[in-house]
């Protein structure tokens, strides 16, 4: 029996060797498999990751989505967004794709959309209760292979014309974006540099998780070394955008999210964005400075997903690198066509990516910090945290705990995709960031002695 504890907020995901047993993923594509037909319809796509362990997760979940009785259409290994794309492509009533994201390489999971949304929250425990009551639809279904790549490669190739060829290199973290975007750029007006291209499940080059800076060393190191425009990496799915402009500075998600913000809103005033609870409140700011109507919301892509259709909103993005463009495009997150916009933007005001983040407020933040914890612990620290800090500050509690200081912010919540808190802070100088943080650190601790 799957253990309670991988049916997280916005997917399915756990340790694959232990947690993820064959037997136990047939049950789960019945369970899967069920859902989509009772909720949407029974045709659905299937794709996965380059992972050790996808090929096996893949040929059990196929058995119990076709013991279920759907019809699975076999997309092979690709990156998440173009599992994503072959829901809307195929007009398919839902899609599975298998992956670990941006989870070191023991990890896999299943990211599930069904219908025009995404399984998350009460409805992901819903699945878990399925397998629990053993309450599969049984049918007949069938199985047959496609490759949507083309497809998918010819659908950006035709919305991108760029004024003038630039430098680009791209890491692909040996995850699933390399040979699509080998493929793309032969297409647009860019001069590639590959760096890690070859799909390796084992990941040997760095953890491909662009929001940590020391996995960027290698793409900064060559856009200086090439004289390139700007760098851009990739997580291990290919949903998430790192980049970094011509020096090799990092570009933080919040502020990928105001760039791409500013564009949209020289086309369509009055926008509104969707942000999440760590990202700067320079964005939000600067993006109602300009007319816009900037929302804090929670951390997660299916949540994101979810709001952003609720509001309306032309684009979310979250630190994370995760950027979801309603403007455009169909409003799931896709690192690779995100690269395509900021290279757009880049190639259009003539201008390297450092102009388009100058004569913003300077600020010291920190990147996201992440401090071990447990599945079972992580939220009873963060409701401690958030209850003495309510007593002296205003917070903001809309995902984990925000505290308003005043000269800046502190952000501590727990993640709902590994056993670990995450931290933020903003201030006005490095002495009062520290402040902040020596704070939030002293009150973690006041927790767990609690």
């Amino acid at each position: 029996m799957l253990k309670p504890n991988i049916f997280r907020e916005y997917d399915i995901r756990g340790v694959a060797e232990t947690e993820l047993q064959s037997a136990d993923v047939v049950d789960l594509g019945r369970a899967l498999g069920t859902t989509l037909q009772r909720k949407s319809g029974n045709e659905i796509s299937l794709g996965r990751d380059c992972r050790l362990s996808s090929p096996r997760l893949h040929a059990a979940l196929l058995e119990g989505l076709i013991d279920s009785g759907c019809h699975v259409t076999d997309i092979g290994v690709v990156p998440t967004p173009l599992t994503y794309f072959s829901a809307v492509h195929l007009d398919a009533d839902g899609a599975v794709m298998i992956t670990g994201s941006h989870n070191p390489s023991e990890f896999n999971g299943f990211k599930t959309v069904c219908g025009s949304g995404t399984l998350h929250g009460d409805t992901i425990q819903e699945v878990r209760s399925l397998i629990e009551r053993r309450d599969f639809e049984k049918g007949k279904g069938s199985h047959q292979t496609a490759d949507l790549i083309p497809s998918y490669v010819d659908t950006l190739a035709g919305q991108f014309d760029f004024d003038r060829r630039i430098k680009v290199v791209f890491d692909a973290g040996n995850g699933t974006a390399g040979p699509v975007v080998h493929q793309l750029m032969k297409r647009l007006n860019v001069e590639a540099t590959e760096l890690f291209f070859e799909m390796d499940g084992r990941f040997p080059n760095h953890h491909p998780d662009p929001t940590v800076p020391s996995n960027l060393k290698h793409l900064q190191d060559a856009v200086k070394a090439h004289g390139a425009d700007l760098g851009i990496a990739f997580d291990g799915d290919s949903d998430r955008i790192g980049a970094v402009d011509e020096n090799g500075e990092v570009i933080y998600g919040d502020m990928l999210l105001l760039i791409y913000g500013r564009e949209i809103l020289s086309r369509k005033p009055g926008s509104t964005f969707i942000g999440e609870v760590k990202c700067s409140q320079v964005m939000y700011d600067e993006l109602t400075k300009l007319g816009g109507k900037p929302i804090m919301y929670k951390t997660g892509h299916s949540l994101i997903k979810a709001k952003m259709k609720q509001e309306h909103a032309e684009l979310a993005g979250e630190m994370s690198g995760h950027m979801f463009f309603a403007d455009r495009y169909f409003g799931y997150d896709d690192a690779i066509y995100a690269a395509c916009r900021l290279m757009e933007i880049v190639s259009k005001s003539g201008k390297p990516l450092s102009a388009q983040t100058a004569g913003l407020p300077k600020l010291v933040s920190t990147p996201e910090l992440r401090v071990d914890s447990t599945d079972e612990e992580k939220f009873r620290l963060v409701a401690r945290v958030a209850e003495e800090f309510s007593k002296t500050h205003k917070v903001i509690d809309v995902d984990g705990v925000r505290v308003l200081f005043d000269h800046g912010w502190g952000l501590l919540r727990a993640s709902n995709t590994q056993p670990v808190l995450v931290m933020r802070f903003e201030a006005t100088s490095q002495a009062l960031l520290d402040e902040y943080q020596s704070a939030m650190d002293a009150a973690l601790a006041r927790a767990r002695q609690a």
